[in-house]
């Protein structure tokens, strides 16, 4: 297993270009795992959607799954290198429907669980609609993945945009947020960096955040661009680690997991949280408008 000194962690960030082609994006995946073990990474994380990418058609007509030949050579990696891998979101088929999930393979090579994204990216961004309801649906639990003691926090991208799910990981105990993301370039260029700074800041934890990445053919060559920059960030939100628009890619980042606690005790956000108050309907005060200013 790839090693951890006392009080750290080891983590394989990733990022490459996906396309609808699953074999290729299986090769990829595979490699980076590999490399991301052989400098020593404990957990490797894969983007959302790193094993298909394409239309909303064509990952309604090619989901995944659990028992299947991707998740299967994934696993006999992990049992390979000894890590953790997290593969951080697939367009999973299970007897319950088709939901957008982040499976765990522990280093012994069993699937561990999943979490299922609970945020649906259904928006219209520069002209384009994006109705992920429409391939998948959402989940409804939370998830911690306990990694020897080290809790780590299971979100998939458009999660970022809901803090309400980071601070209940973190509340738990999570000191690290896991945000696997296939990010609109568009959004992606407006607010990534800002979003995944915010939840680690408000929370004191580590975001790891990998990513697919455009094409580097520019314009055109993909059903909808992604934005890279896969991040590793502190919980000072300073950015450790960003990939850019590098693909392939894998680099390793040590989380000094002393700093998290440090932080929350100089910064005690999550002691002073007071959810009985945020669940109470504000009271409206009501400023009169003078004569004079009708």
């Amino acid at each position: 297993m790839g090693g951890a000194a006392a009080g750290s962690l080891r983590v394989g960030v990733t990022q490459w270009h996906a396309t609808a082609d699953v074999e290729a994006n299986l090769k990829i995946a595979l490699d980076l795992v590999g490399r991301a073990a052989a400098d020593g990474a404990r957990l490797v994380v894969l983007p959302e959607n790193g094993l298909l990418l394409g239309t909303n058609a064509q990952m309604r007509a090619r989901p995944l799954a659990e028992d299947g030949p991707e998740v299967t050579a994934l696993a006999e990696a992990a049992a390979a290198h000894g890590v953790t891998v997290v593969l951080g979101g697939m367009k999973n088929a299970t007897p319950d429907g088709v939901f957008n999930s982040a499976v765990v393979l522990g280093p012994d090579g069993r699937l561990l669980g999943r979490y299922d994204k609970i945020h649906l990216f259904d928006a219209r961004v520069g002209g384009q609609s994006f109705e992920a309801s429409s391939v998948e649906q959402a989940g409804a639990q939370p998830v911690l993945l306990d990694l020897g003691g080290t809790l780590v926090g299971l979100t998939i991208c458009y999660d970022v945009r809901f803090p309400e799910l980071a601070r209940a990981l973190a509340l738990a105990g999570a000191e690290v947020l896991l945000v696997p993301s296939a990010f609109t370039y568009l959004t992606g260029r407006a607010h990534w960096h800002t979003l995944l700074r915010a939840r680690a800041i408000e929370n004191g934890c580590y975001v790891v955040a990998p990513a697919t990445v455009r094409s580097p053919s520019g314009a055109g060559h993909d059903p909808f661009e992604t934005y890279g920059h896969a991040l590793a960030v502190s919980p000072w939100g300073d950015v450790l680690l960003d990939l850019e628009e590098r693909s392939p890619a894998v680099e390793v980042v040590e989380l000094d997991l002393a700093a998290a606690r440090d932080v929350r005790a100089s910064l005690p956000v999550l002691a002073g949280t007071k959810p009985v108050a945020y669940r109470t309907s504000p009271q409206t005060i009501s400023v009169p408008i003078l004569e004079e200013q009708r």
